[in-house]
């Protein structure tokens, strides 16, 4: 829970030389922007895409699980794993999520249990995945913490990773963006400001009724603030 930007890559060609092309483009201009830290260029196949047959310790273990899809067959939703992921991995800053871009290849159909049909049965169900893809999101909201440099702090990493939105968009394989801070839409610093000053006393309020009810072994990055009990107060009004 928190102020979250998420976006969506897309590029429709077969080939992975172009596909890697793309990506290290991007990292290229990762590079020069002012990010605490951006990672090599990694690039995986097969089983060594799927987070689960790798270590918990992977350094890649975040990145890996971000580059999941999902494909529902009504009522139930189910994992699509990539079959080939060139991506990298940048740290905005403290407090700040990271925030991974790449591209991925997915297979056009996966094998689940039918649990729809008496007895279950193993069947194949079409992905509808095409191409070349990444869907991820990055929380910077509590960048704002000001033990992490404050709404200073936040408005660099949110704007960071704006940045990298806005050359994906320059190189074509922007397909989309959702801002919960409006700040794509907008483009108005003073506007996301407020908008994260809002979110914090929004949810140190709500973390406040959840201790009420649960009691002090709720954890929560809002707990981490050293002015929760001011935010809680005035999210509380």
């Amino acid at each position: 829970m928190g102020l979250t930007l998420h976006y969506r890559l897309k590029h429709s060609t077969g080939t992975s030389a172009v596909a890697r092309q793309l990506v290290e483009r991007l990292r290229q201009r990762a590079l020069d922007l002012p990010f605490q830290q951006v990672e090599p260029l990694i690039e995986l196949t097969g089983d060594d895409c799927d987070f689960q047959k790798r270590p918990r310790d992977d350094p890649h273990h975040w990145l890996l699980i971000q580059a999941r899809e999902s494909v529902k067959h009504e009522p139930y939703q189910y994992d699509v794993r990539p079959t080939h992921l060139i991506a990298f991995n940048t740290d905005p800053g403290d407090g700040c999520e990271p925030a991974n871009f790449g591209l991925c290849r997915y297979p056009a159909s996966i094998q689940i249990e039918d649990r729809e049909v008496r007895p279950p049965r193993t069947r194949r169900l079409r992905t509808g995945l095409s191409g070349w893809s990444w869907r991820s999101f990055c929380k910077a909201q509590y960048a704002s913490n000001p033990d992490c440099g404050g709404v200073a702090n936040f408005l660099r990493c949110h704007l960071l990773v704006v940045r990298m939105l806005d050359c994906a968009r320059e190189l074509g394989i922007l397909e989309d963006v959702s801002d919960e801070g409006n700040y794509w839409q907008k483009r108005d610093v003073p506007a996301l400001a407020r908008e994260v000053g809002e979110w914090n006393e929004m949810i140190a309020a709500q973390m406040g009724q959840l201790k009420d009810l649960l009691g002090d072994g709720v954890q929560g990055a809002i707990l981490k603030f050293p002015d929760y009990e001011h935010l809680e107060a005035i999210g509380s009004r």
